[in-house]
């Protein structure tokens, strides 16, 4: 099967290009790619034909986004729907990646895919219409909504910790807003092992899923996971993380107090597996220990 990977150069698109080598696969980012101009992905991919698209691009900046509104849903509403038109076209299917932030936060247990989406800033709204531009333009479909991701490649909060928590004494992460952290490395396997699944069968149920790591966290408690699995690996100064609220650390864009994902129906039709998001981050930091040495060595 011949797979297209828009946003190859992303965190997830990366992890799909370097897990997804037993497919014929073909990655095309920025320069290149243009998601959001229909002419210019037929010219792209005109020599390639792909089987199935899968799209991992997006103009992620949450505060960035409140500022720069149009360029938001440029790349998150109207590349996806362009890409869902060219998909049509050519009678392939589509698995598109969302977020979390389609949903307010009001809840107070884990987010399923039925409930209704609320967005609170400009961000979330952008994703949520380019949700609706791909059911609204083609059947064949798999949305999956994720949170809090974070790898080895590309800028996370877990990269920004270590950066910060080797600068500093003492670092403040707020407190009070709950969600699932998710390692991309796991999401692309997840997302290849759907793809796997589609020449095999007939009766793939399309349409919009979760996925993300297993249990429920904060940021500072993501935070503290984060400086107890780097000491062992990296020169860790930070000796206190204090928790302070969304009041205290105000933002240009609101963010939801609670994005917990509900992954039941992911894992019953597709039957991917979803590790807790405690031993993902560790194996993630191992994983980058090895890869700052390698780098200190050459």
């Amino acid at each position: 099967m011949k797979i297209l990977i828009c946003g190859s150069k992303g965190q997830l698109g990366w992890e799909l290009m370097r897990q997804g080598n037993h497919f014929d696969i073909m990655g095309l980012d920025l320069p290149e790619l243009n998601i959001t101009d229909r002419k210019n992905i037929a010219a792209c991919t005109k020599d390639f034909s792909p089987d199935l698209l899968i799209n991992a691009a997006a103009y992620t900046s949450v505060d960035g986004a409140e500022s720069d509104a149009d360029t938001a849903f440029a790349v998150n509403r109207d590349g996806p729907a362009c890409l869902a038109a060219f998909c049509k076209e050519k009678g392939i299917p589509l698995i598109h990646i969302s977020t979390d932030f389609v949903f307010d936060g009001t809840k107070t247990f884990p987010y399923t895919e039925d409930d209704p989406v609320s967005p609170l800033g400009i961000y979330g709204k952008s994703k949520a219409e380019g949700e609706d531009a791909v059911r609204n333009t083609l059947p064949e479909y798999i949305i999956i909504r994720t949170a809090w991701l974070y790898g080895v490649h590309g800028h996370n909060f877990v990269k920004t910790m270590l950066r910060l928590g080797r600068e500093r004494e003492e670092l403040a992460v707020v407190a009070d807003q709950k969600g699932c952290p998710t390692f991309a490395g796991e999401l692309a396997g997840a997302v290849l092992k759907i793809a796997e699944q589609f020449p095999e069968s007939g009766g793939i149920p399309w349409g919009t899923y979760h996925y993300c790591g297993r249990g429920i966290t904060s940021w500072h408690g993501f935070a503290e996971k984060i400086m107890e699995y780097a000491r062992p690996f990296f020169p860790i100064r930070a000796k206190k993380i204090r928790a302070v609220t969304t009041a205290d650390y105000p933002t240009p864009a609101r963010r939801p107090a609670y994005s917990a994902l509900d992954c039941t129906k992911i894992r019953e039709n597709f039957a991917v597996e979803i590790p807790d998001w405690e031993v993902s981050l560790e194996k993630t930091i191992r994983e980058m220990a090895e890869m700052n040495k390698e780098e200190s060595a050459d």
